[in-house]
């Protein structure tokens, strides 16, 4: 007798699954449009904004472009629905001295920013302390400019930031309307509450909250500090693949969203306001975070580097650093990025006529870049965890002459590089702008290591005359 047939079906969409080091649940991939809600039945059928939603919540839009975007696959934005329209708050009142430190505009013309034509490095930014010498700081408190270009005033530009904290949010919130934020710790994990939901972000991992959303920065791990870019014109992306086909680089579903979640909380919050880079302040009776349900695509999302899938093996000649990125920004230029996040992860380098550490170079990007753990070594600075470098647009840099020494003369056989480090790049095709404040504590390259290198070529010159005579050319005649 033939048996039955059976059929199941999925009664949700997949979701991660928590762990002690996160306690919370994603919705996986990127640029999705996803839809939450901590209450079955709030989201509205075939409609966003119906005449009455479900337990009389309030239908709230977030646009996170402009209405009208071609292609259509431009339109970011998010549908909220909350106990409270985020219009009833108090009023808003100038807050700069919650941070001083903070600049938005990277225009010659602006006093507080300084032209820097060379190479800068920073060690790692001092972690406040609650003795008598250290205020306790929170998040958005413990940011500092360091460098950036154009302004959000023209909606151009970026920004780097560092932050050091060692106060979790309490019951303020931070709203930054500039543009987006790609937050990377690299001591302590951050627990983020946003209006969309929570996530757990550690070392090793980046967090993208885009501008216009409302979030709070905890500190599970006690003082923390890290690297934020900030871009004032577009979103964050992943870059096109081309001959690399599907399956390289960052992958779209190893991103991770939040899903729905909200408190019920009548007491006194802070909403801090960011605003072509000044602060404004405004309280309200209630908490920010009463979103009970939502659906879109402008949602906030995190990644972890480890899963980034190393393409380059150096197997003949060195790739562009490109090649290493995760994320990317669209520019005024078509086809050309504003600005690549690359992230420098463990691979195998096999057996080949290659000069492996980074060739020395000159290039039309400037390029920012830090350390979240491990080492790297190799380069006039040798970069700490925490600690920050910038190479200016066009001008030379490269690895010591030691480095050069030892990779010219090594025997090549296979090697694991970067094995338990992580190092990021920002790669942004514009030349930056660099704030005073941070200028001061930076380092110079050193004039030492500027006069190391060495004419090799000069100490062959018999070799080099032996190889011209062959060609009947006239050989050169030197003398120190």
């Amino acid at each position: 007798m033939a048996s039955a047939a059976v059929s199941t079906s999925a009664r949700s969409a997949f979701v991660t699954t928590p762990s002690e080091a996160d306690p919370y649940i994603y919705q996986t991939g990127f640029g999705n449009r996803f839809a939450s809600e901590a209450v079955p039945g709030v989201l509205p059928r075939g409609q966003n904004a119906p005449q009455k939603v479900a337990f009389d919540l309030y239908s709230e839009q977030l646009n996170g472009s402009s209405f009208v975007v071609l292609p259509r696959s431009g339109i970011q934005h998010v549908w909220m629905y909350r106990m409270r329209p985020s219009v009833a708050h108090g009023p808003l009142e100038p807050a700069d001295s919650i941070n001083p430190a903070l600049h938005a505009s990277f225009l010659a013309t602006n006093p507080s920013m300084q032209i820097v034509p060379d190479q800068l490095a920073w060690d790692p930014f001092k972690l406040p302390t609650n003795d008598s010498e250290d205020k306790s700081v929170d998040f958005v408190e413990g940011l500092r400019t360091i460098c950036g270009q154009g302004d959000p005033t023209l909606r151009q530009g970026l920004a780097v930031h560092m932050y050091t904290a060692n106060r979790s949010m309490g019951r303020r919130a931070f709203c930054n309307n500039d543009g987006d934020f790609l937050i990377m710790p690299q001591q302590g994990r951050l627990q983020i509450q946003t209006e969309l939901g929570w996530l757990m972000v550690r070392p090793g991992e980046i967090v993208v909250i885009q501008a216009g959303l409302r979030y709070r920065v905890l500190l599970p791990d006690g003082p923390s500090r890290g690297y934020v870019q900030e871009v004032f014109s577009a979103h964050y992306e992943l870059p096109e693949l081309g001959p690399m086909g599907s399956n390289g680089m960052a992958l779209p579903n190893d991103f991770e969203s939040p899903v729905a979640a909200f408190d019920i909380d009548e007491q006194p919050w802070q909403v801090v306001y960011k605003l072509l880079g000044k602060l404004f302040e405004g309280g309200q009776d209630h908490s920010p975070f009463d979103v009970v349900a939502w659906r879109g695509n402008l949602v906030p999302y995190k990644y972890a580097t480890e899963k980034f899938i190393n393409v380059a093996n150096v197997e003949h000649d060195q790739a562009d650093p490109t090649v290493y990125s995760v994320l990317t920004v669209r520019s005024t230029v078509p086809g050309v990025p504003l600005t690549d996040l690359l992230v420098f992860t463990p691979k195998w380098i096999p057996t080949s006529n290659t000069f492996r550490p980074p060739y020395y170079h000159r290039n039309m990007s400037s390029e920012v870049m830090g350390l979240l753990y491990g080492t790297y070594g190799g380069s006039a600075h040798s970069l700490e965890p925490g600690g920050l470098s910038y190479e200016a647009s066009y001008m030379p840099h490269g690895e010591t002459y030691e480095t050069w020494v030892s990779a010219t003369t090594r025997e090549l056989k296979p090697e694991r590089v970067c094995e338990d480090t992580v190092a990021f790049m920002f790669h942004i095709t514009v030349p930056l702008l660099v704030a005073k404040e941070a200028v001061v504590d930076a380092q110079p390259a050193p004039e030492s290591q500027r006069a190391a290198y060495k004419p090799h070529f000069l100490e062959r010159l018999s070799d080099v005359n032996a190889a011209l005579a062959k060609t009947g050319a006239p050989s050169i005649a030197y003398e120190k």
